[in-house]
């Protein structure tokens, strides 16, 4: 099996499905198409991102009721940002972000740099978070979460090859989470 792993925004992800430029796609908050079967794969938990030394990583759980400072986010037709953005609507609370941008990579960096705070998908920075450059901060009271989904083109017969991959990522074909 060869595996090649590349990140590409989810417009594109479906794109490459719908003309069998790729055998999987995996999508945050995935939208049903005609032409796609969708896996669910599992919800990645949000977390407030912070550099160590802010104020706020020494709280541990933070009440969202108010802006938390300089907000740096994703673009805005990013999905996660959208998801991020209802958070805010949601509670009522109005961010102007400072910086946005196209990857989780950019948007750790910035914050690591002590530039600000994120939301972000928790299992992205769990390498940051051990090796100190980053901290944690649960939602006190609230989880959220983003849904995310392995794709593949509707009627492609998967090899056992395929089958195996998906197995290997933790999930069955039926979308249920292996333990």
């Amino acid at each position: 099996m060869n595996v090649r792993v590349e990140y590409r925004r989810s417009n594109l992800v479906y794109e490459d499905i719908l003309h069998n430029s790729v055998d999987f796609g995996l999508v945050a908050f995935p939208v049903k198409m005609r032409q796609i079967e969708m896996i669910p794969f599992r919800n990645d938990h949000l977390v407030l991102i912070t550099h160590p030394s802010h104020p706020l990583a020494k709280t541990g759980d933070v009440q969202l009721q108010r802006s938390p400072a300089q907000v740096h986010g994703f673009d805005p037709d990013i999905p996660t940002r959208k998801a991020v953005d209802q958070i805010f609507r949601e509670n009522r609370i109005e961010i102007d972000p400072v910086m946005e941008f196209d990857n989780i990579e950019t948007v750790k960096r910035a914050v690591e740099i002590d530039a600000g705070v994120a939301i972000v998908p928790q299992a992205t920075v769990l390498q940051e978070v051990r090796q100190g450059t980053l901290s944690a901060i649960h939602f006190k009271g609230k989880e959220f979460t983003r849904p995310l989904a392995i794709l593949h083109r509707k009627g492609r017969v998967l090899t056992p090859a395929m089958k195996k991959f998906i197995e290997t990522l933790g999930t069955d074909m039926s979308g249920e989470q292996k333990i």
